[in-house]
């Protein structure tokens, strides 16, 4: 609609300028202005009503502190959502076929807002922020055995939140918060002695 007025607009214009009539070109060029200025203001509008019409469980805006994590990670409320397991035990992937594909999705959050039915194990609990000083929510990621950070496709989370993660961790091990081994290497001496 706006744009066919303006293409009119803009025909008339021409018309006037090569007819020599300056001042309907003058009034053309101000009736363009104002539905121009028109329509920004009902865009900004339409913006401003969609914002505050945001769920307020998929709104993702809102920046939670670290040390707020923390404590919820020793709350009653982490105790009876996820018990004993890790955040990432009862969580399952939607995908078509019986396959998964061999990546998850490259991010829940879109726009602030989650922007799928089924987000990933982190994304989905907004009390959960992957940083180097929250320590207990990392190790659900490290495997016991070998010390290794899962994989994606076995947590299930976001390609995002994986990359988080491992930024996470390692900052996490160069500050020596977390724990772990390096494997023994045994040599043989005589190789180097000249």
């Amino acid at each position: 609609m706006f744009l066919s007025r303006f293409f009119n607009n803009s025909r008339i214009l021409n018309q006037s300028i090569a007819s020599g009539n300056v001042l309907s070109a003058n009034l053309v060029t101000l009736n363009r202005q104002f539905h121009l200025s028109c329509t920004l203001k009902e865009v900004a509008e339409e913006t401003a009503e969609s914002e505050t019409i945001r769920d307020a469980s998929k709104d993702r805006t809102k920046v939670i502190p670290v040390e707020t994590s923390i404590r919820y990670l020793k709350s009653k409320a982490y105790a009876e959502a996820y018990g004993e397991d890790p955040v990432w035990k009862l969580y399952r992937r939607n995908h078509k076929g019986s396959l998964a594909p061999r990546k998850t999705r490259k991010t829940c959050i879109r726009k602030g807002v989650i922007s799928t039915g089924n987000p990933c194990p982190i994304c989905r609990d907004e009390y959960l922020v992957l940083d180097a000083k929250n320590i207990q929510l990392l190790e659900q990621f490290i495997s016991p055995f070998t010390g290794e950070i899962l994989s994606y496709s076995k947590t299930g989370i976001c390609q995002k939140r994986y990359n988080e993660l491992l930024i996470a961790v390692k900052i996490a091990k160069d500050r020596g918060l977390i724990k772990f081994d390096v494997p023994f290497r045994s040599y043989d001496y005589s190789l180097y002695k000249n």
